[in-house]
Formats: C-alpha cells, structure tokens, sequence
C-alpha cells in the first residue's frame, strides 16, 4: 500500500472519512465474524503506538517537573497526542492542516487550543513562547511537491525558521518522522542546522526493520547532549531500556546528522581548474592543437610567462 504522503497533499487525504477512520482504526479488517472485536482492537492499538511515540519525544524532550510547560504540537491531527501531553500536566496548542481533522479533535473535547494552518507557510506565532514542541509523523509531508507551487526546500526552511523564532532560548523541539530515503532525511535535517537549531538524529532501534523509530532532537540555542537511543545494542522493541543519566557524558560523540558547507562544489572545481593553468597547461594544448592539423605559433622562452599589469 502506497505511503499516504505519496497519495494526495495532507489537507486532502485527512478528509471527515479518513480523519474518523485515523482516529478510531488506521486498518479496519472487514471480517465479517466478531468483526467489533477487531476493530475495537485496532482502535486500542492506534492509540497506544500514538501514545508511545508521544511519550518518547516527551523523554527526548527532557522538561523539568517542577511546574507546567506550554507545548506546541505539530501536525496535531485528532488530539491523539495531545492527550498525552494533558496527562502530563503540560498545556499545549496544536496546529494541523486538515480541517476535518480538527474538526474530530473538537468532538472529543481536546484539552489544548486548536489552530489551523499550513506549517510550511510558517506558523505565525509570537516569539519566545513555547518551551517545547513535538511532532508526531507531520514534518515529512512539507518534502512533497503536491502543487506547483511548492518547493520542498523554501517551505522547510519557512517551517524551521518560524519554529525557532517561537521557542524559548534552550528549549527542545523533538520531532518525529518517517523519512522516504536518506536524502529526505538529509533535506529536513540541513533545513533544520541552517535555521539555527544545534542537534542531531536518534535512532530508536536502528537494527530492526520495523520498530526503528527516527526523531529529529532539535535545541534553540548551544549544542547539547544527545539522549541515548533505545535499542542500539540489539535489544528489541519490548525491551524498555531506560535512559541513565550517567552514561550521558560518554554520549559527545553521539550520532549526528553531518553535512557538508555551503560552497557549491562545481564552483570549487571550475576555480581550481582556472588555477591549474600554467605553462605545462599551455604547451600541452598547444601540441593538442598541432596533432589536429592547426596552425600554432611556436614555443618560445615567453610561452605561458605572466604578463604585467602595464608596460
């Protein structure tokens, strides 16, 4: 079955058909014998692999416990992971794109404000006001071109760019996402560095196929320590590894995203080579230019010699 980021832009896949069939079972088998059974089930299962991923980026985003903090959820969708952030004792505000979405969200009485919005136009928020974000599976959808007038790159970097102006000086945003390939991942991931976030990639159970979970660890301010991964030594995804606060010091050289400068390489290249040119340069294309059949003036103890500026 083909990715839903492949089907049709998000505003027009999450319509009121699909928002409901999200909420209440992402695969609905039609079986016709105890089929409440089954459906019901699929509805606990969506929930909670909702809830885990939530609870994951609330681990990544490491916030104090001494008081509430305002959060900002992107790509909110029905409230799903909002109610993880409710049952921490947070205040959060969600943005999403589908208006039918949101539309679910009012309808189980979601405990956070509701906004609704394109995040790769920007997010149109005051700055400095939010002391975390998460994302759950949103941040993916802004590498598809789905109109002609969309470019990957500008709305990414609109996106991040509003993302950083909105958070606190030092706090976390933590997002999670299905990249397609490695260049994806690549792309959302020097958007982010060049808008100013310090951080890098954990990968959850980078050896298994399908529990391996990528969340983007993103800091509005000095590099910090990356959180350790689940799983890295070959456990499974049953097995809940707790994070030891100890063993963060030896995690400085954690798993980073590494991208190379700005400098167009072509351009490198055309400059070396106008270096290059020297008098072994010159002879060699002029005896180039004799093997050809052309008429080539002679080599002279001035061939190749650099000329003064003026006589």
């Amino acid at each position: 079955m083909a990715r839903p980021e492949r089907q049709a832009p998000p505003e027009l896949f999450y319509n009121e058909s699909e928002s409901r069939k999200y909420t209440t079972s992402s695969r609905i088998i039609h079986i016709q014998v105890n089929a409440w059974y089954w459906e019901h089930t699929l509805k606990l299962f969506v929930n909670f692999v909702k809830a885990k991923l939530t609870e994951r980026a609330m681990e990544l985003l490491a916030l104090p416990d001494d008081k509430p903090k305002l959060l900002l959820d992107i790509g909110c969708g029905s409230g799903l992971s909002g109610e993880t952030l409710s049952e921490k004792g947070h205040h959060w505000i969600g943005m999403d794109i589908s208006q039918s979405m949101l539309e679910v969200a009012l309808e189980r009485e979601a405990d956070g404000d509701l906004l609704l919005g394109d995040i790769g136009q920007g997010l149109g928020l005051r700055p400095g006001v939010f002391d975390g974000a998460i994302s759950i599976s949103a941040v993916q959808w802004l590498c598809n071109a789905d109109k002609s007038c969309n470019d990957p790159r500008k709305r990414l970097k609109c996106f991040f760019t509003a993302l950083f102006h909105c958070l606190a000086r030092g706090a976390r945003a933590v997002l999670q996402i299905y990249p397609e390939n490695t260049a994806q991942l690549e792309l959302i991931t020097s958007a982010a560095m060049r808008c100013g976030f310090s951080g890098g990639l954990v990968v959850d159970y980078p050896h298994s196929s399908r529990a391996k979970k990528y969340f983007l660890c993103l800091v509005s301010g000095p590099p910090s320590v990356l959180p350790k991964p689940k799983g890295e030594d070959g456990g499974s995804e049953s097995e809940d590894n707790e994070i030891d606060e100890d063993d963060e010091e030896e995690e400085d050289n954690a798993r980073t995203v590494k991208f190379s400068g700005r400098e167009r390489p072509a351009k490198r290249s055309k400059l070396e080579k106008k270096n290059k040119k020297g008098r072994d340069w010159i002879l060699r294309k002029k005896e180039q230019r004799r093997k050809a059949g052309h008429e080539v003036p002679r080599d002279t103890k001035y061939t190749g010699r650099k000329r003064k500026a003026r006589f």
